[in-house]
């Protein structure tokens, strides 16, 4: 039910293309923490999906993670997200996984 909750909350949020605003970021940011989180954990540092620190991310490609964030990893628990978020929001989510130190 909590899952089902969070994807209805995903929904509601508005998938835009361009530049991803300061108001759109703390969305993502939310996001993150709490979709992301149910499977990846909430600090990030693993559950049912791998850790998706800055650390366990180090040298990984931004354009591989936003590929993976909007189109999934077949054979895995990890869906594609491209039917709620634009590229530019996914590529937003690849760089902010990236960060050294994770907001």
């Amino acid at each position: 039910m909590a899952r089902l909750a969070a994807v209805l909350a995903v929904l509601a949020l508005p998938a835009g293309a361009g530049p991803v605003t300061p108001d759109r970021a703390q969305e993502l940011r939310h996001l993150v923490r709490q979709d992301c989180g149910s499977c990846h954990g909430l600090r990030l540092t693993g559950g049912l999906g791998r850790a998706i620190t800055p650390a366990d991310l180090a040298g990984r490609d931004p354009d591989e993670l936003t590929t993976v964030i909007l189109d999934g990893m077949p054979g895995t628990a990890m869906p594609g997200w491209r039917p709620l978020l634009s590229e530019d929001e996914a590529r937003w989510i690849a760089d902010y996984l990236l960060q050294k130190e994770t907001p």
